[in-house]
């Protein structure tokens, strides 16, 4: 029916310099055999005194098996567009490898408009192959992610066919590639639910080098426990847009939800949940928590889309073993249709993800420490917040045990502009910035958000700050930054030395 390879059989076509794109959304659905023996080639090629490294591609982050492995033996020339890889991000804040970050909604289409330059190799993760009338028909795992475009513009593919997966995860993908402009027409999706494509990524079968069979795991990250840091972030969250439903902002039927990933991503859904004034609702997101499937087997979510199951194992289990009722309420999309900003400003999504840190007029970094350090990327959160029908931001108002506040008077990073932020949420109360100019953001902002140690600290620079319609004092913009990298604590005295 194909031809079988082994993984390190697979690995020895791959060159050197060349490129791949990889199946899969977080760990969820990503390869997992092939690239381990990259890596092993490129370790002992470096040992022998010559060059090996490939450019990697891929929806989002991956897991251990690619990102961790692969910087491990230092054999990435170049990567894009997200990871959450510890060994990655450290050679990444060393200069080692060349890291792109680029909203997620972009990424297909990126390559197809010849961005990136030719895709040598395509690895898509399958849980069933089905070859007829030279095509193969491949079903995908726990993700969509690039894959039918890593597929469609690969010069070669190899497929990883992992048993660890049920080939019953054939029944909840929705596989849908828009045309490019100026041929591209409206991508018509009305409801959650709503199927525009194919259960499968169709390839040719003269580009299909050959199957992998295994059975490994998804590396599915760990997150931590709410606190009651995060379960406060998600009481106010809930709290206020209960408040916003009752003024009529938002139906009476609700809105569907995005979220981002984490523990206080978690407390907002389970907040949610909870809170009896709060209808059966819909999520349209990019990456679905185990939260979210709880409700959905409780009846409290009612139909959900999203790219990635990035679940536990235990988790995706349960979804394969309650297949009868997830074929019909449960999607799984790629990365450019989950994200599309067409289609969460036409369901009106309410967005809520999370900051590193906010300035005192609304602007967020949720990317960099102090301006350079990457923490992950941007991921897909400027793809919905900018597009929102509501736009929410959350974070504890304080990081490392009181020592950094995450209200500031400049973000050292900008990923999202005031413009595209509504709302702010910490643990200390909600900032509601709607209709508000510059300077009646900052005061809400320092008055609902800010935690008592740095109030006054933030008062102090509302006074010194300068200017017409936004006011800055420039020279202590980042004072609380400098501190930071000097002492180790943002807790300046007072902003006497920076001022001029």
């Amino acid at each position: 029916m194909y031809t079988r390879l082994t993984a390190a059989e697979a690995a020895a076509m791959i060159k050197n310099n060349e490129c791949l794109a990889l199946s899969g959304f977080t760990p969820a659905g990503a390869p997992k055999a092939v690239t381990r023996e990259l890596a092993k080639i490129a370790e002992a090629e470096h040992a022998a005194g010559k060059p090996f490294q490939v450019s990697i591609l891929t929806g989002a982050s991956t897991g251990e098996s690619t990102d961790g492995v692969m910087a491990t033996a230092q054999a990435i020339r170049y990567r894009a567009p997200y990871t959450t890889n510890g060994e990655f991000r450290k050679n990444v804040n060393m200069g080692n490898i060349p890291y792109n970050d680029i909203h997620l909604s972009h990424m297909a289409q990126e390559m197809r408009f010849g961005f990136f330059g030719e895709i040598d190799w395509a690895i898509l993760e399958a849980c069933d192959i089905e070859v007829s009338n030279g095509t193969y028909k491949v079903y995908l795992t726990a993700a969509g992610g690039i894959s039918p475009t890593a597929a469609r513009l690969a010069k070669r593919v190899i497929l990883e066919l992992n048993a660890f997966h049920n080939p019953n995860a054939k029944y909840i993908h929705d596989v849908y590639e828009p045309l490019d402009p100026p041929s591209r027409q409206p991508i018509p999706i009305m409801n959650v639910g709503d199927r525009i494509g194919t259960p499968y990524v169709e390839i040719p079968a003269e580009k299909v080098a050959g199957v992998v069979e295994c059975n490994l795991p998804d590396e599915a990250r760990g997150f931590k426990d709410s606190d009651p840091i995060t379960d406060r972030i998600g009481q106010l969250t809930a709290e206020f847009l209960v408040n916003d439903m009752k003024r009529g902002i938002i139906p009476s039927t609700f809105l569907p939800l995005q979220s981002g990933v984490g523990s206080t991503a978690n407390a907002i859904l389970g907040a949610l949940g909870k809170d009896k004034n709060v209808p059966d609702f819909n999520v349209y997101t990019e990456v679905i928590q185990d939260s979210v499937i709880d409700m959905m087997l409780n009846g409290r979510v009612k139909d959900a889309s999203a790219c990635s199951l990035t679940v536990s194992n235990e988790c995706l289990m349960q979804v394969y073993d309650n297949m009868d009722y997830f074929k019909n309420h449960l999607t799984l999309r790629p990365s450019e249709i989950s994200n599309n900003p067409e289609v969460i400003r036409r369901l009106g999504i309410i967005a809520i993800n999370t900051a590193i840190e906010v300035d005192l007029y609304g602007n967020v970094n949720s990317t960099h420490i102090c301006g350079k350090k990457m923490m992950n990327g941007i991921g897909g959160s400027g793809d919905f917040e900018r597009n929102a029908y509501i736009s929410i931001f959350t974070c504890p108002s304080t990081a490392k045990d009181g020592l950094i506040s995450s209200i500031v008077p400049f973000v050292s990073h900008q990923d999202h502009s005031e413009h595209d932020v509504n709302i702010v949420v910490t643990e200390q109360g909600v900032a509601d910035l709607r209709a508000k100019s510059p300077v009646q953001r900052a005061e809400l902002l320092i008055e609902n958000c800010v935690h008592p140690d740095y109030k006054q600290l933030m008062w102090d620079y509302l006074k010194i700050a300068k200017g017409g319609h936004t006011k800055h004092n420039l020279p202590a913009a980042f004072a609380m930054h400098d501190t930071l990298e000097r002492k180790g604590d943002m807790k300046l005295t007072d902003f006497a030395e920076y001022v001029k």
